[in-house]
């Protein structure tokens, strides 16, 4: 029984991890050193240790490479500054009660600094430690204090960017949930790292203020007590006490400056998920800075005067701590990393991949730095939630999953400017004023705007940039008012909805028969690949989006290719065959109020004329008008244009089918926002209404 209750002891002994009671001991030493009293002897290893460790840290400093390698920075500054600060108590302490003894009543350490390093003058005592304060207190602390306030100020103007970059990396595919939440936290953690900096140089500051205090009230209470209560002459308790004082402030000053010179260089810090017991403890195993203060506490035990065995065993102790640190490191190394030569046989060995190849993003957005408030939601930014609006619906409309827009701040456009690109291609560009409104001019205003005149992006509109407080007179007078994240989520629209064609992949046709293949599985078997190959029914596909036909009733558009397909395999013909069986949605979008398609229709003669034309043409070959009747037939499509959508009615040509695929492509880049169908894709129960008709008349 007594076995197994040492057993259980002991193994919860091992589990205990002493690691954890660092932090709480030094804080009951600290608060030992502000109760009891401490014997001179410990002062002096204590005096000894402050040094050891403002040299551990500035060399960890000085050796960090990355932020997160010395992430504990802020908490270790405040508990070495509460720990010279405890000591100068300490001190003080042993000075006014046993200074009367002589030089050595606080130590040999104090007592060192007092006689060799001022000689013994206590005048040159307060000339230095007067260069000390200034060069601790004005130069160093205040520079580190400005530089992370700075820093502070750029990082936190940064991180809407940083954040738009995870947003879009994430909307892209580029990285996965967690991957995003852990950049994150990430960037939550770098923000409260510089929160943590601008106090800990106010630490820093606050410390060297506190030894000056301390100094005065060491001073002035040595002498009362001196004169007052040990009866000592004036100039013996001056002499005693001034030189006790001084050199208590400049050992006390001395790692103090290391602490703001290690502020100075620490002014980037990510906070991590660690405790800061379990930071200090492993960052605080650096080895290079282990044996570069071995060395220097070994040399400063060989300069005559010093407490020899202190300094040496201390540099010893901290020479074997980086031996053991460095050997445990390169044996972890040794297993796990390769070496030299390794790397750089496999490095010449290796060939260009694919992964060297960087993957053009099918849509993307990328915008100057000076509109980056707009992708910030938490600054009143909605170009995220606009953009995404618009994926929903142009997905709804076109009846596929439009892929992800990246977002990303562009330097090498304007800050104010914006690109849209697809397959790494700009289709779009525009200029956006943060803070202002667009007030567009529908094409009649009863009024002038004051304003920056500018182009509505997406349709070339004349435009004004207003205030916001403009926006109810602005919209009294006529004019349509949107912000700035509209204006660009509806000039990505319009391109996208213009490239439809060229967002539809094998991809997303394939998901679109897997999803039809869940309520009519004969039908898709039958089709792909049995009839018609997915290349096929992709362009055919393709070819619709491309005339502005959306694809969201698969299941006619699969029933019409399957009886098609037996007869021709040309997506062109295909996409035309499908177009009469699609008419119905082809014209809901065309009619009036009444259920009126108002159309407009070519001259007989003319569209006879294009017909004999076509008929001569070989296929495969260009068709070639006259260019005297091109010019003239264009021109009167779009001066017939022009005068319907003065009548408040969209453009809408009517010809027969044999012309109207060469139509549609001859007039698409030549006459804007025209509709040409045919007059069998026209259901047979539409009212239609011929509301203009087209000549080409040569007027010579």
């Amino acid at each position: 029984m007594t076995t197994l209750s040492l057993s259980t002891i002991r193994q919860n002994l091992n589990q205990f991890n002493l690691n954890s009671l660092s932090i709480p001991g030094l804080v009951l030493m600290i608060m030992a050193m502000l109760i009891l009293p401490l014997p001179a002897w410990l002062l002096d290893v204590l005096f000894t240790f402050n040094i050891a460790s403002g040299l551990l840290i500035v060399m960890i400093a000085i050796g960090t490479r990355k932020p997160l390698d010395f992430s504990s920075f802020p908490s270790v500054l405040l508990f070495a500054t509460m720990l010279r600060l405890a000591l100068n108590v300490a001190s003080t302490r042993v000075i006014l009660v046993n200074g009367h003894e002589g030089q050595e009543a606080a130590g040999k350490v104090v007592a060192a600094f007092g006689e060799i390093v001022i000689g013994g003058n206590y005048l040159v005592g307060f000339i230095i430690f007067g260069i000390l304060m200034i060069i601790n207190f004005i130069v160093v602390t205040k520079g580190a204090g400005r530089v992370s306030e700075v820093n502070a100020r750029f990082t936190l103007d940064a991180m809407p960017g940083k954040q738009m970059s995870i947003d879009a990396d994430l909307n892209a595919g580029v990285i996965d949930q967690a991957t995003a939440k852990k950049r994150r936290e990430e960037l939550s953690q770098e923000a409260d790292f510089f929160g943590s900096m601008d106090g800990a140089s106010k630490f820093v500051s606050g410390d060297a203020m506190a030894g000056l205090l301390i100094l005065m009230i060491n001073i002035i209470g040595g002498l009362a007590i001196g004169i007052g209560q040990h009866n000592l002459s004036l100039a013996d308790a001056g002499h005693i006490y001034t030189l006790l004082t001084i050199g208590d402030g400049l050992v006390a000053q001395i790692p103090s400056l290391f602490l703001s010179l290690a502020t100075a260089i620490i002014v980037t810090r990510v906070t991590t998920s660690e405790s800061m017991t379990e930071q200090a403890t492993s960052q605080l195993a650096n080895p290079t800075a282990l044996f570069v203060s071995a060395a220097i506490l070994s040399f400063m035990g060989l300069v005559p005067g010093m407490p020899h065995m202190v300094f040496l065993l201390l540099g010893a102790a901290a020479g074997g701590m980086g031996y053991m640190v460095q050997r445990s490191k390169t044996e972890e190394l040794a297993v796990v990393q390769p070496t030299e030569e390794q790397k750089a046989t496999e490095i010449a060995n290796k060939d260009l991949d694919w992964n060297d190849v960087d993957a053009v993003d099918l849509i993307g957005l990328e915008i100057g730095y000076g509109l980056i408030p707009l992708v910030n939601a938490d600054t009143g930014g909605q170009l995220m939630s606009r953009v995404k609006g618009v994926r929903k619906k142009l997905s709804a409309e076109l009846g596929f999953l439009v892929q992800p827009v990246r977002i990303r701040d562009a330097l090498n456009i304007d800050p104010d400017s914006y690109q849209i690109v697809l397959k790494g291609v700009v289709r779009g560009k525009g200029q956006i004023k943060i803070g202002k409104e667009m007030a567009i001019n529908p094409g009649q205003v009863y009024g002038k705007l004051s304003g920056t005149p500018t182009r509505e992006p997406a349709f070339g509109l004349e435009a004004l940039w207003i205030d916001p407080s403009q926006r109810d007179h602005a919209r009294t007078l006529g004019y349509t008012v949107v912000d700035a994240s509209t204006a660009v989520a509806t000039h990505l629209n319009k391109v996208l909805r213009d490239n439809a064609a060229d967002l539809l992949s094998h991809d997303e046709v394939q998901q679109l028969l897997d999803k039809l293949a869940s309520k009519s599985p004969k039908l898709v078997e039958d089709l792909v690949p049995g009839k018609l190959s997915l290349g096929a029914c992709t362009r055919t596909l393709q070819g619709l989006l491309r005339e502005g036909v959306p694809i969201r009733d698969m299941r006619t558009i699969a029933e019409t290719l399957s009886e098609a397909a037996i007869k021709t395999q040309e997506p062109d013909i295909l996409t035309a065959t499908l177009r009469p069986r699609l008419g119905r949605m082809i014209v809901q979008t065309l009619v009036d109020e009444q259920n009126t398609l108002s159309v407009i229709t070519l001259d007989p003669s003319l569209e006879q004329l294009l017909h004999n034309v076509l008929q001569n043409t070989q296929p495969g070959q260009n068709v070639v008008l006259e260019p005297g009747l091109s010019e003239r037939l264009f021109n009167a499509l779009r001066s017939g244009a022009h005068e319907v959508e003065e009548q408040g009615h969209p453009a809408v040509l009517v010809v027969s089918p044999g012309i109207r695929p060469w139509l549609s492509k001859a007039a698409k880049n030549r006459v804007n926002d025209m509709t040409i169908l045919s007059y069998s894709e026209i259901p047979e129960d539409q009212t239609v209404k011929v509301i203009h008709t087209v000549k080409a008349e040569n007027k010579s």
